[in-house]
């Protein structure tokens, strides 16, 4: 097993008792390993111990995060390069694609793409010279489906395997805190209100969450919590653009196109990073 999918079998083992608190033993008993190495590797990996990410899976600390939540076009005037903000240690630029672009299906466009180790299991990557234009989980370290949903989307880009080029991204998304002199970019396509929800997912800080509804009020539109719903699953681009952040108004998670457990750890992982 990698150690995400340790973590992963942690997380679900942790999730399904919180109520009952499990102790350290419990956990490293259920993964077969001593209570000193499960100890170790998690906190390796997460950046903090088993039992402060018992705390950030209670419901209580998630109603809390919702009461305290700013309106999100509020928080918007604290983002950019400070060295200071523990907001963010980079900032997001997201360009949609245009009509005219979207009706070439990518003529004359290059994209580049690989498969890479991220905490979170593996991952697929696809850049265009404009920024990042997919990016997904995989299961069972799968990239054929991602690949072919990538060429029917670009059926007229020039489309190749480059390993070190999307590394970067995943240097910036997974490494160390560091202040970048550019914006990190992205390249999509999508309506006019998914474009405008996926601005709004950009204002939520890490360690943060929003509330459907709270979304919706931030594109304009309070009412269409449910539309909101479908265009956070439509995300072309995972954790970039934080539809994870997103939960339910009761504090629940919720569901989560790649997986709740992922999503738990994704939670877990930015807690440990930005609190």
């Amino acid at each position: 097993m990698s150690d995400y999918d340790r973590i992963a079998e942690a997380i679900s083992f942790i999730i399904n008792r919180v109520n009952n608190q499990p102790t350290l033993e419990e956990i490293a008993r259920h993964l077969h390993l001593s209570p000193f190495h499960f100890h170790r590797l998690f906190s390796h990996w997460a950046g903090v111990t088993p039992k402060r990410f018992l705390q950030v899976l209670t419901l209580e600390r998630a109603k809390q995060l919702l009461s305290e939540s700013r309106p999100l076009l509020e928080i918007s005037d604290s983002l950019g390069l400070s060295s200071s903000s523990r907001l963010h240690d980079h900032f997001i630029h997201l360009e949609a694609v245009t009509p005219g672009e979207y009706k070439m299906g990518g003529a004359g466009l290059t994209i580049e793409y690989a498969v890479h180790d991220t905490p979170f299991g593996k991952a697929f990557i696809a850049i265009t010279p404009r920024g990042v234009c997919s990016f997904s989980f995989l299961d069972n370290a799968e990239a054929d489906g991602h690949l072919t949903n990538l060429l029917k989307k670009w059926p007229h880009a020039t489309v190749h395997k480059n390993h070190q080029r999307t590394f970067a991204i995943i240097k910036t998304m997974f490494g160390k805190k560091q202040i970048l002199d550019r914006p990190v970019s992205l390249h999509v396509s999508g309506t006019n209100f998914q474009i405008s929800v996926w601005k709004a997912l950009l204002q939520i800080p890490p360690a943060k969450v929003a509330s459907y509804s709270q979304v919706a009020t931030a594109t304009g539109r309070p009412s269409s919590a449910r539309a909101v719903g479908l265009a956070v699953g439509a995300n072309p681009v995972a954790l970039l653009i934080p539809c994870h952040r997103v939960i339910q108004q009761s504090g629940r998670l919720g569901g989560y196109y790649w997986g709740e457990t992922r999503k738990q750890a994704i939670h877990a992982w930015e807690s440990a990073r930005y609190e």
